[in-house]
């Protein structure tokens, strides 16, 4: 198994998990900062109305828009970060969001209108978007393939922000809450400035040694450097494509393929409903009737999610992304369900105010289950899925470009969301979300490949329709 050292040195065929797990974890506080950007007016919904922040008032229309600028926001910064992690490289780009990120919550902090307001939600909105096309491209791209899936989930626990939020807003005054979140892209600094840049990057910018001292502080000084090196050059440097314009690469097939899974899975994320759910959640608990405390309810919640997400760096590796996207939307499905059913009742007045009030459970109970469900699959895969499917030449412009569109959809069903429900009742809203979870359930199977445990090569022949040869190709490699 080993050989004599004085003839060869024992190579490791794995390297060392841990600096790969500090790398991700340092990412991981720059994306809770990031989501305490989306879940900041999930519980100061009434303290807003009640002029109790820097004694602003505000209405009904304030609200939607507050909670609307930060896609907004997010949409614009996803328009440039991908040719800034290009241009710039991932490392100094997460730096860049992290400032953007404090200086949106500056203007918060120091507002005097709702107008101040929106202005700080759009730039931390910019910051915190940024986050989603960055976060999982550094993680992607440092992190062997073995524990890729895992490391990118970490690194995009967007979910512990949400709760922080949630838990700082109910013991904090909106005040003292919002300086509390304006300190973590800080911290997120700090932790990270130290951390390498991607070895992958490096690569594609010429520069070998510095790549083979991010691997080699990465993987271990025992690890196999230059074979990792090699699979990189083979992606990047001895690919000719590499050099292709943007135009070009959409023709081909591969590319074509991954921008109509990415798309597509973007899309019926937002259409699922997760932004207006996370935004308004304090605000569906009150609506809905139920005798529970909404903003213990809200921080229940975000509890479970944050667990659940927890659960999904460990398995998601381990059982694949398509299974998981599946049994995500299944269970969301289940839980809008249960939701809509509640909103029936009460809405509808289908049953006396004493039976209602004993089924006050089913809000709390449809809501956990949708947002448990929800990083499982539908929350985390289809960030990760971009830094996988796209080829090396555009996957950052690309990544971009589908986080844009999330943005969008994010902005435009968060903006309407109030509308909606109005027009058509909350059950009818609810029941039309938990539509697009069975279709997207459906969907997945015959549409979404598998990328567990696949090499950046491998997963781009495959797309080509190269998957026999490339197996073919593997087969002579290992004989020789």
């Amino acid at each position: 198994m080993f050989k004599n050292e004085t003839e060869n040195k024992p190579i490791a065929r794995q390297g060392r998990k841990l600096p790969q797990y500090i790398a991700a974890l340092t990412v991981c506080l720059g994306s809770i900062a990031s989501g305490t950007v989306w879940g900041w007016t999930g519980n100061i919904i009434g303290e807003l109305k009640n002029k109790k922040f820097n004694n602003i008032e505000i209405d009904d229309f304030d609200i939607k828009w507050i909670g609307s600028c930060a896609p907004l926001g997010a949409m614009i910064m996803c328009l440039l970060i991908g040719i800034i992690c290009e241009k710039l490289g991932r490392k100094l780009s997460l730096l860049i969001l992290a400032v953007v990120l404090f200086g949106g919550w500056l203007f918060i902090i120091f507002a005097n209108s709702a107008v101040m307001i929106y202005v700080g939600r759009i730039i931390t909105g910019m910051g915190g978007g940024g986050f989603y096309i960055a976060a999982p491209l550094y993680s992607s791209e440092i992190a062997e393939k073995e524990i890729r899936g895992a490391l990118v989930t970490i690194a995009t626990f967007i979910p512990f922000g949400v709760m922080v939020a949630y838990i700082i807003a109910y013991v904090a005054n909106p005040e003292i809450y919002t300086i509390i979140v304006a300190v973590l892209p800080l911290l997120f600094a700090f932790a990270f400035i130290f951390q390498p840049e991607t070895p992958v990057y490096s690569m594609k910018q010429g520069r070998e040694a510095e790549a083979r001292n991010a691997l080699i502080r990465l993987r271990g000084n025992s690890y196999d450097v230059d074979a990792e090196l090699k699979e990189i050059k083979k992606a990047i440097e001895e690919n000719p494509e590499v050099k292709i314009s943007f135009k070009e690469s959409m023709k081909k097939r591969s590319t074509k393929k991954a921008a109509t899974i990415c798309f597509s899975l973007m899309f019926l994320q937002q259409a699922s409903g997760i932004n207006a759910v996370v935004y308004y959640i304090s605000n569906i608990f009150e609506s809905s009737g139920t005798n529970l405390d909404p903003k213990i309810s809200t921080v229940i919640v975000g509890v479970i999610q944050v667990i659940s997400t927890y659960v999904t760096s460990l398995i998601v590796d381990k059982l694949g992304r398509k299974p998981l996207l599946s049994i995500s939307y299944i269970f969301m499905a289940i839980g809008l369900i249960i939701l809509g059913v509640f909103y029936t009742l009460s809405e509808r007045w289908l049953v006396p105010p004493h039976t209602l009030k004993s089924l006050g459970f089913m809000p709390l109970l449809g809501l956990l289950l949708y947002m448990v469900a929800f990083p499982l699959g539908c929350g985390i895969i289809p960030w990760l899925l971009p830094a996988e499917l796209f080829p090396p030449e555009i996957k950052g412009v690309a990544s971009a470009a589908v986080g844009t569109f999330n943005r969008f959809m994010t902005f435009l069903i968060t903006n309407f969301y109030f509308d909606i429900k109005q027009a058509v009742g909350g059950d009818i809203t609810f029941y039309i979300f938990s539509i697009v979870c069975v279709f997207t359930a459906i969907f997945v199977f015959p549409v979404v490949p598998e990328t567990k445990g696949k090499s950046f090569y491998q997963i781009q022949k495959e797309l080509s329709g190269k998957k026999g040869q490339f197996e073919r190709n593997e087969g002579r490699e290992l004989d020789s």
